[in-house]
């Protein structure tokens, strides 16, 4: 039997998750991130690098809006919030709401959240500092800029539009720009049709082969059906930032 799709996508959305989301998607400890490196890919207008400036983090976001003024991104913003609960709302009995309540209250929780990117994005010293128009598999930092890289809801989701040497292409790329001993954190691993990317086996096994080490772990925002465990990625064998 055929899979139903929990969500139906043309092209990729532009995502707006705050902070704490974050928090619960990557299991993350923000306390022990104070003082350290992290870079948001495919971060869309989401709020996590506003937020995380604000706590002390030397976050980054990278994504291939950043070339828009803040302008051209507002209106776009709002219009993806109602595209995306209307979708939502629609298939709403395949979620799990624990965590967000229902689509009328993920949608204030969406407003606000692109609101802070907005107000953070709309401030050209935080402009410069923190955002680059950048897109995967190719990212303009140094290697092993970072203490920790993220990618939400972006590779594997979209496994029907990027091909797997892509996927392959873009993994290194985050491990290029991640320090010796930190780590990359996928989330999540499934299709819109509902399965696992049905080449990450094959794929982390290609990485193996060059010294990666994978392991998944349990995501304490299991909202997509099927959504259990984020991806964890690094070269050196060390001590993770948190999340163990």
């Amino acid at each position: 039997m055929e899979t139903k799709r929990f969500y139906e996508q043309t092209g990729v959305a532009m995502t707006c998750r705050n902070f704490e989301e974050y928090v619960r998607m990557f299991d993350l400890e923000p306390e022990k991130l104070r003082g350290k490196r992290v870079l948001d890919t495919g971060a869309g207008a989401s709020a996590f690098t506003a937020e995380a400036s604000r706590r002390e983090i030397k976050a980054s976001a990278a994504d291939p809006l950043y070339a828009m003024e803040p302008s051209e991104i507002e209106g776009l913003g709002l219009e993806e919030i109602d595209r995306f609960i209307a979708k939502l709302t629609e298939r709403r009995h395949m979620y799990n709401w624990d965590f967000y309540g229902g689509p009328e209250l993920l949608k204030e929780l969406r407003k606000r959240s692109f609101a802070d990117f907005a107000a953070d994005y709309a401030n050209p010293a935080s402009r410069g500092e923190r955002y680059t128009a950048a897109s995967l598999p190719e990212l303009p930092y140094s290697e092993g800029e970072f203490d920790l890289v993220l990618c939400s809801h972006f590779l594997f989701l979209y496994g029907e539009q990027f091909s797997p040497e892509f996927h392959l292409q873009a993994m290194r790329e985050l491990l290029r720009v991640c320090k010796p001993g930190g780590e990359v954190r996928i989330y999540p691993l499934l299709t819109f049709g509902g399965e696992l990317y049905p080449q990450l086996p094959e794929l982390l096994a290609e990485l193996a082969g060059e010294g990666v080490t994978a392991v998944y772990r349990p995501t304490r925002l299991a909202f997509i059906p099927g959504s259990r465990d984020y991806l964890t990625l690094h070269q050196v064998a060390d001590r993770p930032l948190s999340g163990s």
